[in-house]
Formats: structure tokens, sequence, C-alpha cells
């Protein structure tokens, strides 16, 4: 039995978090159908998916505060859910450290991100948000 690393999670959480946006399903159906065709996700995989999934609408706030000048809804699919993992990690994992958590999703953007630029932009809204939770302990 392989061992499915931490990165592995977080980029199938991505997946998921970008099915349920793009078919506009609740993100129990969506590991329903991952696991019926093989594909389960393992248990961190499900902390992050169903964790951002609860917790929407305060993880969309803080990112659509530091994004000015810049429509939610114009940050592409994938793009968005790879920011509200992290995000997610920062609130709610406090077991993560911040930077770990902007990291992998920096990393991740570069194979899953939208276009060339998005590493730069997810380290952009990620690092305003660590500096925002740095400042605020």
């Amino acid at each position: 039995m392989t061992k499915i690393t931490r990165r592995k999670s977080r980029e199938s959480a991505v997946i998921i978090l970008y099915q349920c946006d793009l078919l506009e399903k609740d993100v129990e159906y969506i590991i329903d159908m991952e696991i019926l065709f093989g594909r389960k996700p393992d248990e961190f995989t499900k902390i992050l998916v169903r964790g951002v999934y609860l917790n929407k609408d305060k993880i969309d706030k803080e990112i659509v505060n530091v994004v000015k000048n810049w429509s939610f809804d114009r940050i592409a699919i994938i793009d968005r859910n790879i920011i509200r993992m992290a995000v997610f990690e920062m609130l709610f994992l406090d077991e993560i450290p911040l930077k770990v958590s902007v990291d992998e999703a920096i990393e991740i953007s570069k194979s899953l991100g939208q276009k060339d630029d998005t590493p730069k932009f997810v380290n952009g809204v990620l690092g305003k948000i660590l500096t925002q939770l740095e400042e605020a302990v």
C-alpha cells in the first residue's frame, strides 16, 4: 500500500472543490462520485474538502478583503479553490504552519493553475492573508 502525501491529498481536494463549483454539486455528492469511479479520497483530502465547503463564506470573505480591484468571480475556478483550500488550512488547521499552507498552494498552482501567472497571483493573495493573520497574533 502506497502512502499518500499531503501534497497529493491537497491536489485531490482542489480537484474535488473545482468539480463542486463547476457542476454546482454538493461536496458529498462529488466525494461519492470519486468513490464510485475508484478514486477514494483519503482522510486529509476529506478534511480539506469538507472544511472548505462548510466554511466557504468565511474563507471567501477573507479572500475578497485582499483582492483589491479584482472581482472574486473573475478568479478562475481552479485558482479560487487552490486559494480557498490554503485559507481553510490557515484559519482552521492550527497544526499546519501558515507558511506551509502558502507554499503548498503555490506549488499546486504551478501544476493545476489556470495561467502562467497563477503562482504569482496565489502567492500575492495568500501573502496578504498571511500578513494579516500574523499581525493579529
